[in-house]
């Protein structure tokens, strides 16, 4: 359990890490356009595009975030009104149940990454792979997070 559990913060902390980058990287290429297009007068084809990459990854990134740190959306009606022991069992179903998901994710992002495979994109030309692949890893670190937080001992309460 305990190699699960540094396993999973070492991947959340290069996932914070990497989220920062990426919209750091987006607020610059929209930065970029901006006064390419308006200062400049010729607008740039890469940097709208590079954007989107970003920012799917600091979203992606940031939903396999949410289920180690537990800010992912949810409706807590139900667990709220349990006995401490009845959330815990709860919250180990559903954080099962998000790695069930995850794991889902990872898998139907690799069929779709074998269905898509040889596309590139169109202002960049870099192979949609990189961008598909996104799913995978997101379904990765999200079975990874669920699965560290059904198990963590003592469990997770609300």
């Amino acid at each position: 359990m305990r190699t699960l559990a540094a396993a999973a913060q070492a991947a959340a902390a290069a996932t914070r890490l990497s989220i920062a980058l990426t919209a750091a990287g987006m607020v610059g290429c929209i930065a970029y356009q901006v006064v390419m297009r308006y200062v400049v007068g010729s607008a740039s084809s890469w940097s709208e595009e590079m954007a989107v990459l970003l920012f799917s990854w600091s979203v992606l990134g940031g939903l396999a975030l949410g289920v180690h740190e537990g800010f992912h959306v949810r409706l807590t009606l139900l667990p709220d009104r349990l006995p401490r022991g009845g959330r815990i069992v709860a919250e180990r179903a559903l954080d099962a149940v998000t790695a069930a998901l995850g794991a889902f994710l990872a898998w139907s992002g690799w069929r779709f990454l074998d269905i898509t495979g040889g596309s590139v994109s169109a202002a960049m030309g870099y192979p949609t792979e990189i961008l598909n692949a996104l799913a995978i890893i997101c379904g990765a670190l999200m079975a990874l997070f669920g699965l560290e937080r059904a198990l963590r001992p003592g469990g997770v309460p609300a």
